[in-house]
């Protein structure tokens, strides 16, 4: 009789989120050697359109291209529904993280984001520190399209 628990269908979670976005695309932008790639999905299964609650994941991996380690002090973002409502949010660090990114290293990062109307898009910055110079410096995110199955779209 087989072993139900241990079933080898079952897939560690961030194997299932590498899967999940590999066929996603990607919004790049580099900034002073650090690199800033984004990844966004839809998630149908926490958003409520009926209530007016659209949400999604997205992913940032930044890159150091750079001969010196850089760390992620602040946030600063700009999120805009089809409304045109822009938010601004700003804070220190990611997800609760001051990363320290060495030269050739990649940090990652998964959050989310909800709107009131099924669409809109993100950009923002990163305020980072050379960690040898102590030089701040901002790193532009690239603006990305939060898209859901209901946005209308139109062409004038």
């Amino acid at each position: 009789m087989p072993d139900w628990a241990t079933s080898p269908l079952l897939q560690d979670p961030e194997e299932a989120m590498n899967e999940l976005f590999s066929s996603l695309p990607v919004y790049e932008a580099v900034t002073e050697n650090v690199r800033v790639q984004v990844q966004v999905f839809w998630l149908p299964d926490q958003s409520e359109p009926d209530e007016h609650s659209y949400c999604w994941a997205y992913r940032i991996r930044i890159g150091n291209d750079g001969t010196q380690p850089v760390q992620l002090l602040e946030r600063t973002w700009h999120i805009t529904d089809t409304a045109g409502h822009t938010e601004y949010v700003h804070g220190s660090g990611v997800v609760g993280e001051l990363p320290v990114i060495q030269p050739g290293a990649l940090y990652e990062y998964t959050s989310g984001a909800s709107l009131a109307t099924p669409g809109g898009f993100m950009s923002g910055h990163y305020l980072m520190q050379d960690k040898s110079s102590g030089r701040r410096f901002d790193v532009s995110i690239p603006a990305f399209s939060l898209d859901s199955p209901f946005l209308l779209r139109q062409i004038h």
